[in-house]
């Protein structure tokens, strides 16, 4: 027997009967199956190993300035990974499944995060760093042919944001983690800095929730765990959603929306929108990567844009927009 066909009879054994089975999980074109990884595990390895995923090092989360101290898209990819596997563990769901999900969730991102996502949609009319995720999974990296992740894969990345909900009890606890990590983790990088503390928030918040990112973490944590242990459907009791709902308006009023956050998102959005516009007027100077032929200009300049780095971002605005002095 091979070892993926142990791991393969584990999970039939050892996961919930409503968890996802890797054994034949589908891809958009068949692959024969490896001989040690399982299907999941097989598409975690590509998302971890694509150039996409190595990007993120350099792609704001929430703040612009570069810091060792705040995190980037990277590392939050790479928290939500490790909540989520927390709770896919405890609940005998697929771990491999919804950290593949996790770690590629965010792979379509802007530079400059949210702003430039803000900046693409103003420029295109529509742009979701969600689809954009799966494209980019889809139809980059191995040379062109996309990563071919699992479909169940592919849904929860799409699915981790947005109206339409995830096909898998995997996909809803990344669904669930993806906010909680951005929230405890963006209230921690906030605090860091002085912009907040645990004494601004709100009463709701401070009594159900705590007043420190690790408390909120571990309380939203347990009660998923203990809410939805034994059950096909992942639960936060209403007591801790009132008090999470009253903590993402607080993080929108006091952080992402508040005048010197969006004073830098202003000119991040400003970047995008210039080189957006650029490329799509002198589609000549977009460079061979960006595959023209293959996409047209107006998807090669999206996709050639959204997939920047901050810093490759701010060079290429420098280039064509600074004078020489």
């Amino acid at each position: 027997m091979l070892i993926r066909e142990k791991t393969e009879a584990r999970e039939a054994t050892l996961l919930a009967q409503w968890a996802t089975q890797s054994k034949n999980a589908p891809r958009i074109v068949q692959e024969e199956p490896d001989q040690v990884r399982t299907a999941f595990q097989r598409d975690r390895d590509r998302i971890l190993h694509s150039t996409a995923f190595r990007k993120l090092k350099h792609k704001t989360q929430v703040y612009l300035a570069s810091s060792d101290h705040y995190r980037t898209r990277l590392t939050h990819s790479m928290e939500v990974a490790q909540i989520a596997r927390t709770i896919a563990g405890a609940l005998d769901l697929n771990t491999d499944l919804v950290e593949a999900a996790a770690l590629g969730h965010d792979m379509g991102h802007t530079p400059f995060g949210h702003a430039g996502e803000r900046a693409m949609a103003a420029c295109v009319g529509h742009f979701r760093h969600n689809e954009q995720s799966l494209r980019v999974a889809d139809l980059y990296g191995r040379e062109g042919r996309g990563l071919n992740l699992t479909l169940q894969v592919r849904d929860a990345i799409l699915c981790h944001t947005g109206e339409q909900l995830p096909q898998t009890l995997e996909g809803m606890v990344l669904r669930r983690c993806d906010r909680i990590a951005y929230l405890c983790h963006d209230f921690d990088d906030s605090s860091s800095v002085g912009m907040i503390s645990g004494k601004n928030l709100p009463a709701i918040v401070a009594k159900r929730l705590g007043t420190k990112p690790s408390e909120i973490l571990d309380v939203l944590v347990n009660n998923i765990v203990e809410e939805s242990y034994g059950k096909d459907e992942i639960i936060l009791a209403p007591y801790y959603e009132e008090a999470m709902t009253e903590f993402r308006a607080f993080m929108f009023e006091q952080v992402y929306c508040c005048p010197a956050m969006m004073v830098e998102q202003r000119k991040a959005e400003h970047v995008v929108k210039a080189l957006m516009e650029l490329y799509l007027e002198h589609s000549e100077l977009l460079p061979t990567e960006a595959q023209v032929e293959r996409f047209g200009v107006r998807q090669a300049a999206i996709d050639y844009v959204s997939g920047l780095t901050d810093d490759s971002a701010v060079k290429l605005f420098r280039n064509y927009y600074e004078p020489i002095i």
